[in-house]
């Protein structure tokens, strides 16, 4: 392969969980260097998302977009990645411009990438600018240097291909064969074409003797990688990993460590069984519970749901008695796979593949679809991973299409094919379009909130009704707030959940709060007052996984014995207690869970910042479809009605209650409108927000992130700051 620039370094040692130093790209010049950073930016922004924030507000403008040069592609991990000896420490944050949302995205991902860079002197790796043809970069800790190169070719099947090109440039660069000792990035041909591209985290299993892949799923960053120009990067290193954080209390870590490992052995057998069933599980519960996204999340439930329970993909499909950690010691090793699945549809039928999933989330996105084949999940799962497509925004854009067939919006003529509900051939066709930007996929690539408008206009151009007219039905149903789609759980029965994806800062993800459990499932926000608390403190500490280079699950999904002895079990503090006393030792701090908790905050209001000055942070864009406040339409009311005339009569009495259950309707989503918005507004103050979600100059002085840059951003919503 042709070297177009090089860096030679010395390895930065790792001491205390840090190196203090990023790697730093520009595609367009092309250079290479690296960024020492001072003792003030590393506690004020931790790592990961905080890197990735700090990074992009000061090297991004409000006309950034995805595709600018000046745009940053970022990945970190943390001071408490890449530490066997606590579980769930193999995270990432990749953090840019979206291509969805036109803001910040970050999203968290696993695997080895970031425990090998931070092995090679790294925390993180900045990547801006557009190189003039496709170029990979590679990462060597062991020989000290750093390679710009052009992106070799394998053919077709292989350069289109985000998990084939990842393997087969690993095995080029290391003689023919796969190690532990190397990880990489990839991504495929969708991610050229669609706004949701995903990045592959590629690592070595040798247990399974083949390559695996976990995702950076959410808001395009794939996209914004291709954009660049950039195909692939490879990092490499040969050192021990165990101690290789280099702690400055090596016996608190190894003491908070086993202590948690402790709690996920004795307790996940006895709730979720996420190491024996993987995510999966959450699909029975979410099917009870009415949870579960049915027909673009028309409905919570379907008879055939249990076609797609964990059960079944485990014994049909998964490989069993193996770990399945994504990164090394970590017991809960919920990251299952399935070993020499044969694909029966597109492009690669016939062919023999291992399939790493499926997640929930995953499955939830084909049931969107009405589908409830676990043998497609399994291959739509392959195919995305392969193209390089977020499974989520695929799903839910494509549901959003469906319903526009249903409802009259988009033909057959359209579409060329019978596009309803369950029709798997039609889904899959729809699928390998989208990767090749073709037919109704240059469509569905674009995203719901893209989509929207797209038939709109193509249906007035028909009918003759208004533009305006259409797109007030169609967000209704078009399940995106801020440009992003919305991950798997239907939210009608979940005020904090509603919250929880419109207050997210990136979008309605659930990483930023997932309360729907805790609300629907366990009861354990019964008040108004609970749910706007849980609003504000749970997204604090999700954020603060997102800094430390941490997996959250080992905390939100397996509860510790003694936090039923607490004042809100909820919050799992026992647990909290071990990440505490795993940040104090490694490194070397006396942090309290409040000083993590205003740690956190001070992202929170950056990234709020970011999304004012990028036009998505004001009250309007937390505004979400009236379907995930209620039944949008009669017969999604009518097929739970005894649960929403329960609910009516608690409202407002039964001398109140309509006889005609049209009126019943209409009351009950005029009730959830009024709901939320107070929700809004008491969610706001505890933040600190003005009535129009925009921080108050005292709250961003708290952080002490009052530059002039915030001044200049809150000036523009009538906001000032004057010394008192």
């Amino acid at each position: 392969m042709k070297i177009l620039e090089t860096l030679k370094y010395k390895a930065f040692p790792v001491k205390g969980g840090y190196t203090n130093r990023i790697l730093q790209v520009d595609l367009g010049t092309p250079s290479i260097s690296t960024l020492k950073l001072s003792r003030d930016f590393r506690e004020k922004y931790i790592g990961g998302r905080g890197y990735a924030l700090k990074l992009i507000w000061d090297g991004t403008t409000a006309e950034t977009r995805y595709d600018s040069p000046e745009n940053i592609l970022v990945m970190a991990s943390g001071p408490l990645g890449a530490d066997p000896r606590f579980p769930g420490t193999g995270k990432f944050i990749v953090g840019t411009i979206s291509p969805l949302t036109d803001t910040f995205i970050d999203s968290n991902v696993g695997g080895h990438f970031a425990p090998l860079l931070k092995l090679c002197g790294f925390d993180a790796l900045a990547v801006s600018g557009v190189s003039k043809t496709d170029v990979i970069l590679i990462v060597d800790g062991d020989e000290g240097v750093v390679h710009m190169a052009e992106a070799p070719s394998f053919g077709d099947d292989a350069d289109f291909g985000g998990l084939s090109y990842g393997e087969r440039l690993l095995k080029t660069f290391n003689q023919g064969k796969l190690s532990e000792d190397m990880a990489a990035v990839t991504t495929g041909i969708g991610a050229r074409h669609t706004r949701f591209g995903i990045i592959n985290s590629l690592f070595y299993d040798k247990r399974r003797k083949r390559m695996r892949c976990k995702q950076a799923g959410r808001g395009g960053t794939g996209t914004v990688m291709l954009a660049k120009g950039l195909k692939a990067i490879i990092v490499r290193s040969n050192l021990p990993r165990v101690q290789a954080n280099n702690p400055v209390d090596k016996e608190g870590v190894r003491e908070a460590g086993a202590d948690l490992k402790k709690v996920v052995s004795k307790m996940d057998p006895q709730q979720l069984r996420l190491s024996s069933w993987g995510t999966p599980v959450l699909s029975e519960y979410m099917d009870k519970f009415h949870i579960l996204p049915v027909n673009n999340y028309q409905y919570g439930s379907h008879p055939d749901a249990s076609k797609v329970f964990a059960d079944v993909f485990l014994d049909r499909y998964l490989a069993k008695n193996i770990p399945d950690g994504c990164y090394t010691g970590c017991n809960l090793a919920c990251a299952k796979g399935a070993e020499n699945v044969t694909l029966k549809r597109g492009p690669q039928a016939g062919q023999q593949v291992g399939i790493d999933g499926p997640e929930y989330e995953t499955v939830a996105a084909v049931t969107s679809m009405g589908i409830f084949d676990p043998e497609f999940v399994m291959e739509y799962n392959w195919y995305c991973d392969e193209y390089g497509l977020d499974t989520i925004s695929m799903g839910v854009t494509a549901s959003f299409l469906m319903e526009c067939v249903q409802r009259g919006y988009i033909s057959t003529q359209d579409v060329g094919y019978d596009l309803s509900w369950g029709h798997i051939e039609a889904v899959d066709q729809l699928l390998h379009e989208t990767a090749r930007g073709e037919g109704l996929g240059k469509i569905c690539g674009q995203g719901v909130h893209r989509a929207k408008k797209w038939v709109a206009q193509n249906y007035a151009a028909k009918s003759g009704v208004p533009y305006e007219q259409i797109m007030v039905e169609l967000e209704k149903f078009g399940m995106e707030v801020k440009g992003l789609e919305f991950s798997m759980y239907v939210t009608k029965e979940s005020l904090a959940q509603q919250g929880g994806y419109g207050f997210a800062l990136k979008g309605p993800q659930h990483d930023e709060a997932w309360l729907i459990f805790i609300d629907q499932v366990h009861k354990e926000l019964p008040t108004f007052e609970d749910k706007a608390a849980a609003l504000k403190w749970f997204p604090l500490i999700r954020t603060w996984f997102n800094a430390v280079g941490l997996c959250k699950l080992p905390w939100i999904d397996v509860r510790h014995p003694e936090a039923a002895n607490t004042d809100n079990p909820a919050k799992n503090q026992p647990t909290l207690a071990y990440y505490v006393k795993y940040l104090n030792a490694t490194v070397g701090c006396k942090k309290t869970l409040q000083n993590v908790l205003d740690d956190s905050e001070r992202l929170q209001v950056l990234q709020k910042l970011i999304n004012l000055r990028q036009g998505k942070g004001t009250r309007s864009s937390d505004i979400i479809p009236l379907r995930a406040m209620g039944p949008a339409y009669l017969d999604e009311y009518e097929t739970r009605a005894d649960y929403y005339d329960t609910w009516l009569r608690e409202q407002i009495g039964e001398e109140k209650f309509p006889d005609a259950k049209e009126d019943r309707h209409e009351l009950i989503i005029d009730l959830r409108k009024k709901a939320y918005q107070n929700l809004c507004d008491v969610v706001y103050k505890e933040k600190g927000y003005n009535s129009d979600a925009v921080p108050l100059p005292e709250t961003v002085k708290k952080f002490d992130l009052l530059d002039d840059r915030a001044l200049a951003v809150l000036d523009e919503f009538g906001l000032s700051w004057k010394e008192k």
